[in-house]
């Protein structure tokens, strides 16, 4: 459930964006102040305003803690008359939108699909990204393989325990919470209706509020979609094992890469096999198997990762482990707190570490996961998140148009599950992208048209013809 964006803390005041005001006195429980941006918005054709929507931490109840979420509002740079604004949902769960924006509207593919006749608002969740307050644990072996070593487990464990003395109520950092925010964000800029845009667990988010908080939802894009019965940790393993196979399934049939890897899969997996029978040294450096696995799961997040997998795996095999010892220094990626207060609450508490770990017994690489989403159970019985609410895993329906997108290649949030998910929205509409990776909209022009085509008439079919020949195949990097 990837997709991160930066998490550094700097605020950058630019030119074309609403500036300070002097100061003013305390917001109401939830209120946006406009004020400085994060991050650089210059050369834009857009008109950029952001700003502070301070919510209350705790909904309902004695506690008088607020928690500020950094606010950035793209404005159309030809604005459609009566045109409903996009809200755009990060994943992660504790990655970030806001800090790096600029870069992203910069890109061809922001040109292509951001605020060209709709206005876009990007924020923080809170607990993630530039929010306060931030849940952040440092630099602790963390991905969606889990926490990687008896260590990291230990760290976040002490994190929770440090983020609560001081006073954070960990149980207010959910989808819940997370999906009125939103509500309080729409009454807080005057919106009639909005339309949401979820990446990755941003599509968890996006399900919540049609569960908890419609009011004003005209449509929904979901973008490598992940649902609330989905089995994370429990299918966690076969998820990334089925991914690898398939792209070395790709590479088989692929004259080039044959020719070159014909034998990288078996590589793979021998070089899996050492790993499990404990770490090894190599170069002077010593590597786990729950290196390897982390890694393999975000490979096959990525484009560019899932393109190199059979060279890189022949590398490994050749004993060079650059690519490896790359990830090794940028794991660390996530708010880690706010990674697990969601996963907490709303996913291990309905899945078995028995059932996950019977079936991370399939293959090499599914045992290489094993250990890493174990420590998850671990943390998350020393994470004070509440109670789970058993409708936290139950499949949701709707009646709102909806647009599935999937990546036909994706370790975390396959396309199984959007197939499941849009038989229950009657106005739903699935697109499975070949040869695509996780967050398909960054990848595929195609699926950048088809968004836009659907945010301007949710109600009408959405054209797929596009996706021939852009993803007609999978091209590998066979350096």
């Amino acid at each position: 459930m990837r997709l991160l964006s930066g998490s550094v803390l700097a605020v950058v005041l630019v030119a074309a964006t609403a500036c300070s005001g002097p100061a003013q006195p305390p917001p109401p429980d939830s209120a946006f102040r406009p004020g400085a941006c994060a991050g650089d918005y210059t050369g834009l054709p857009n008109k950029i305003e952001c700003g502070t929507l301070t919510v209350p931490e705790t909904r309902g109840g004695p506690s008088t803690r607020q928690i500020a979420l950094p606010v950035t509002i793209v404005r159309a740079s030809t604005p459609k008359p009566g045109a409903v604004p996009v809200i755009y949902l990060h994943g992660g769960p504790g990655a970030a939108a806001v800090e790096n924006l600029g870069d992203q509207l910069r890109d061809e593919r922001g040109r292509e699909l951001i605020a060209l006749d709709q206005d876009w608002i990007f924020f923080d969740q809170r607990g993630g990204g530039l929010s306060a307050p931030a849940l952040d644990c440092g630099a602790v072996a963390l991905t969606d393989a889990g926490p990687l070593t008896d260590a990291a487990a230990g760290q976040l464990t002490a994190c929770a325990d440090r983020l609560r003395a001081s006073g954070v109520d960990l149980s207010r950092y959910n989808a819940v919470e997370v999906a009125n925010d939103i509500q309080d964000l729409r009454t807080a800029l005057k919106l009639d209706r909005i339309d949401l845009f979820g990446v990755s667990y941003g599509t968890r988010i996006a399900l919540a509020s049609i569960v908890h908080a419609p009011d004003g939802v005209r449509a929904v894009v979901l973008d490598s979609p992940w649902t609330p019965e989905a089995t994370w940790v429990e299918n966690g393993p076969e998820m990334v094992s089925d991914a690898v196979r398939e792209i070395f399934a790709r590479c088989t049939a692929d004259t080039a890469c044959q020719s070159r890897y014909p034998t990288a899969a078996t590589e793979l997996d021998a070089f899996a096999n050492r790993l499990l029978s404990g770490p090894q040294t190599i170069n002077g450096k010593t590597y786990t198997a729950d290196d390897l696995g982390a890694f393999l799961m975000d490979a096959a997040y990525s484009a560019t990762g899932a393109r190199a997998l059979p060279a890189t795996a022949a590398r490994f095999t050749a004993g060079n482990m650059t690519e490896l010892d790359t990830h090794l220094a940028e794991r660390s990626g996530y708010h880690e707190a706010q990674h697990l207060t969601h996963l907490c609450k709303e996913e291990i508490p309905f899945e078995n570490e028995a059932t996950m770990r019977q079936r991370a017994q399939r293959d090499p690489v599914t045992r290489l996961l094993a250990s890493s989403m174990g420590r998850y159970f671990q943390v998350c019985r020393n994470y004070p998140v509440g109670p789970p609410d058993p409708v936290e895993a139950q499949p949701v329906s709707s009646q709102l148009p909806t647009l599935f997108l999937a990546a036909e290649i994706d370790p975390g949030c396959p396309p199984a599950v959007a197939k499941a998910a849009v038989a229950r929205f009657p106005h739903g509409q699935l697109s499975i992208i070949p040869n695509a990776t996780h967050g398909v909209f960054r990848g595929s022009t195609c699926a950048r048209t088809m968004i836009r085509t659907f945010l301007a008439n949710p109600n009408a079919p959405i054209d797929q013809s596009c996706l021939h020949p852009e993803h007609d195949k999978f091209e590998f990097d066979l350096k």
